[in-house]
């Protein structure tokens, strides 16, 4: 069967350049290599390889090098942190410059594997436009996404002090994290405090309970009864001081998250101000975060995060398909003659990839669109597919917010579907399975 011939237009960077210059990275150094027309051969190309050391001046001096040999686009190989010394220098010298991630070039079966073939193998793919860049976002993004991502890295370490915390009470024969909701009430800190000053009667201790915890006074008096001892109390001591220094970071980090967020950026071609500026309202009224704010599921700090991985800027993104692949919430296509199956989504961003599936979790347990969206696809297909899905709707929606500051969130309903439902193709369905079971209905409107 011949099918119509289907014009597929190149992206952007799959266009020929002329002059190009690839950089294998490694954490000392770097293997240069400039590919340009050979002036002694017509019609053909050279590449010249050379050592560069992984330092301020050097890159520097490599910069401005680059610069007056015309070079058009410079491609800098993700290798752990190492690149980045590369990349913020080469691009401050105002030269075009792409990531690319290793494991998307390397893969070249019969190929010797040296630095130098490594850097000329990445200045040919190069100059053909085979390589599909990463997206690093501008300055002033990749310092709130260096804020936002530790405070995501010490809310996971305070996480771990509770639950040591926890553990070192267990030792101790305290259950007192069966009665109350969490270890982190105020109640339960007054009587951990008690402990550690020396109080051992589970009756005083029990007595120390504020607001509702008051009325399971003798749940507690069992529950603090135990063998909690001097080398408990210093242990805990130290765990509370690491949680006490861990939750005075958090705080700070989330008022220097706001006041990044609160900083407008009027340099063209960067981001607009985020919050707190009018710029940045649009026809709405709004901010970005509390616009995005207003999705359910999705916090102030859940919003933070989003436009710090993201940036603000979706012309990245020509569609919300295409942020929806960068982000690997929608499973790939593998397709081999007849055979047509869907892959997994892949890893992608995992500080996006864990914000949008905490929000999705959260909004699958309200009575809204995504909610419902959630109900609807988890008895088919399962709790993680389901999850995926809601997640992939969120983001679709963040695009949508991003593109145009006039954009509000408007929720489609629970019941969207069932406004929406296509009664014609629903009767016929309901009447296949009848018939499969052995019946024969006859239909008759509703008067």
């Amino acid at each position: 069967m011949n099918s119509l011939p289907e014009q597929i237009p190149d992206a952007e960077h799959e266009l020929v350049v002329e002059c190009v210059c690839a950089i294998d990275v490694a954490k000392a150094s770097g293997k240069v290599c400039t590919r340009t027309p050979d002036p002694r051969r017509p019609g053909r190309r050279g590449s010249t390889v050379w050592d560069v050391s992984a330092t301020t001046a050097a890159i520097t001096d490599l910069g401005e090098q680059l610069v007056a040999a015309g070079i058009e686009r410079i491609t800098v190989e993700s290798t752990s942190d190492y690149w980045r010394i590369w990349f913020y220098l080469l691009e401050s010298a105002g030269l075009t410059v792409q990531l690319v991630n290793a494991r998307d070039v390397k893969n070249v079966p019969g190929r010797p594997k040296t630095d130098k073939l490594d850097a000329v193998w990445l200045a040919k793919l190069t100059e053909k436009g085979l390589l599909r860049p990463s997206f690093v976002p501008p300055q002033p993004i990749r310092q709130l996404r260096d804020y936002t991502r530790l405070r995501i890295d010490l809310t996971r370490d305070r996480t771990r002090y509770w639950q040591r915390l926890e553990k070192l009470l267990e030792d101790a024969l305290i259950k007192v994290s069966s009665v109350a909701s969490s270890l982190g009430t105020l109640s339960v800190r007054d009587m951990l405090e008690a402990l550690i000053a020396g109080e051992r009667d589970p009756r005083r201790l029990a007595g120390l309970a504020r607001g509702a915890m008051k009325a399971k006074h003798n749940a507690l008096v069992e529950a603090l009864t135990g063998r909690f001892d001097d080398h408990h109390a210093e242990l805990a001591r130290m765990l509370l001081d690491q949680i006490d220094t861990l939750n005075a970071q958090i705080a700070r980090l989330t008022t220097r998250i706001d006041d990044l967020l609160v900083t407008s950026i009027d340099e063209p071609g960067d981001t607009v101000p985020a919050d707190g500026h009018d710029a940045a309202r649009g026809g709405s009224g709004l901010t970005v975060i509390e616009r995005l704010d207003e999705i359910p599921g999705v916090g102030r700090g859940a919003a933070q995060i989003i436009l710090a991985e993201v940036g603000p800027d979706m012309t990245v993104f020509p569609t919300a398909a295409h942020l929806v692949s960068w982000a690997k919430l929608c499973p790939r296509t593998i397709q081999s003659g007849p055979i047509q199956r869907g892959g997994r989504t892949g890893k992608g961003n995992p500080y996006l990839k864990g914000v949008l599936g905490e929000a999705a979790a959260a909004a699958a347990k309200t009575n809204t669109f995504l909610g419902e969206r959630y109900r609807r696809i988890v008895k088919r297909r399962g709790k993680l597919k389901a999850l995926v899905a809601v997640a992939r709707s969120i983001l679709v929606v963040v695009w949508h917010l991003l593109i145009d500051t006039n954009v509000r969130f408007h929720d489609l309903g629970a019941d969207y579907h069932t406004r929406h439902i296509n009664t014609e193709r629903k009767l016929r369905s309901h009447l296949a399975q009848l018939a499969a079971l052995g019946y024969r209905v006859t239909v008759t409107p509703a008067a």
